[in-house]
């Protein structure tokens, strides 16, 4: 799940972007609302986290402009700003959550998951799809209750794949969910973690769409 964070603070951002990535999310950092409005409208992100005391353009019209698109991306804002009156202006705004700083990299983690969910249209805490089950919070995952040791990479295919299910994933969307700008990528990365994965899960787990992509499909889809 590739996700878009926008903090000015080296030193801040530079923490959240590990924090994120131990949770196997690739992370695109900038630094300004004009670098996160062009990012934004380059690349397709499952999330972003905005901070609003940002240089060039504030982060509510990062937002703004976000949301008059007609852009869903799920948007946790994090910012210092912390009176009733800033959350009210954020939220109303087009933000599906607000936190402040200083905060718990526990609690972000915790709300980037939950953003997710939602975002699927899932409520439970779990992600299950013919006999998988996964769980974000522990990245625990089972195959007709046995426990199946994946790879960070495996790891976050697969979560992509089950987040978008009956949803075709192209190649290209894949690779985006995977790796973060500056990330070395293989030509063949997809295919071989696509492989890796029917080999643990099943061979016919994941359909491939000649041409197209893959999917996850369930059997009414």
């Amino acid at each position: 799940m590739r996700v878009l964070l926008v903090e000015d603070d080296a030193l801040l951002g530079d923490g959240i972007r590990a924090g994120l990535k131990l949770a196997d999310y690739a992370v695109d950092w900038v630094r300004d609302g004009e670098a996160a409005r062009l990012a934004l409208s380059s690349h397709d992100y499952d999330a972003c986290v905005l901070d609003l005391g940002l240089p060039k353009k504030d982060g509510l019209a990062v937002l703004a402009t976000l949301r008059g698109g007609g852009s869903k991306l799920p948007v946790l804002i994090l910012t210092a700003r912390d009176t009733q009156a800033d959350k009210i202006a954020g939220l109303d705004a087009g933000a599906d959550d607000y936190l402040t700083k200083p905060f718990d990299l526990g609690e972000l983690q915790a709300r980037m998951r939950a953003l997710m969910r939602r975002s699927a249209g899932a409520a439970a805490p779990t992600i299950e799809h013919d006999g998988v089950v996964l769980e974000p919070a522990s990245k625990r995952v089972t195959l007709n209750g046995q426990p199946v040791t994946l790879s960070a990479r495996e790891y976050a295919l697969l979560l992509d794949l089950m987040s978008h299910k009956n949803q075709l994933r192209t190649r290209s969307q894949l690779e985006e969910s995977l790796y973060a700008w500056g990330e070395e990528k293989e030509s063949n990365t997809v295919e071989v973690y696509i492989h890796h994965l029917r080999k643990k899960l099943g061979t016919h787990f994941i359909r491939t769409v000649r041409g197209f992509g893959y999917v996850l499909e369930d059997s009414a889809a």
